[in-house]
């Protein structure tokens, strides 16, 4: 039983972070159920399943982070697992541009109902994919360096954000890459040698966007960290 408690206590921020990412999740697919049942149609429930592929990333970057503590296991394990993370990462943020969804008139339920859900969903992807960042920027740099470590989010924002462009504009998926990933290197090649003035734009702003939103939850972190309310109890 003591050993149990001590197990809790030792992990209570994570268990809680756990805890808050499926609680978010479960209110996510109980509100498309409600308008489904009030509306009788299926509009929103692909949301779902982007919400699921958002899950990927985050299991993989705590899978790869609890290993990365075994020595033995780091050099053998980790890139695997960070290569599969990096595949599906962009999944998490890709839940940001389904906001433009709500550009379509629906007359099934109230607008309001729908910006409550969308909200709900891009909140949920958002911060999984951005507490999965936090813990392979953990990794990185505990392994080469706190130099390496933010070379790495800065590259990371970048390549997801062209991720999410070519989920978005041009629907391919991380599938895609595992199942023919010839086609994936044969358009990205054609898109690095012509970008457009769109994929510039995007891939620049949105990276700009969730690099912002990463150091503002990595500094308010920190700030916790370093200066922690004092507690009452101890007066």
């Amino acid at each position: 039983m003591d050993a149990i408690k001590n197990f809790l206590l030792r992990n209570r921020y994570k268990i809680a972070i756990f805890s808050l990412m499926a609680a978010a999740s479960a209110i996510c697919i109980l509100l498309v159920a409600a308008r489904i049942a009030y509306s009788d149609t299926i509009r929103y429930t692909n949301l779902v399943w982007n919400l699921f592929l958002a899950w990927i990333p985050f299991v993989l970057a705590y899978l790869a982070y609890t290993l990365s503590w075994k020595k033995r296991l780091l050099y053998l394990v980790i890139p695997i697992t960070a290569f599969l993370w990096l595949i599906f990462f962009p999944n998490a943020p890709y839940i940001l541009t389904d906001l433009q969804h709500l550009a379509k008139e629906s007359t099934s339920a109230p607008l309001w109902y729908d910006v409550i859900v969308m909200v709900w969903f891009s909140w949920t992807g958002l911060l999984l994919g951005l507490v999965s960042l936090y813990l392979m920027h953990d990794i990185i740099q505990r392994t080469f360096g706190r130099m390496a470590g933010w070379a790495f989010v800065f590259i990371v924002s970048g390549l997801s954000s062209f991720g999410v462009y070519l989920g978005r504009f041009v629907r391919f998926n991380s599938w895609d890459l595992l199942n023919d990933p010839k086609e994936i290197v044969v358009t990205i090649l054609g898109l690095a040698i012509d970008p457009s003035m769109r994929l510039i734009a995007f891939t620049i702003l949105f990276a700009v966007f969730y690099l912002f939103v990463y150091l503002t939850l990595y500094s308010f972190a920190h700030l916790v960290r370093e200066h922690p309310l004092p507690n009452p109890a101890s007066d």
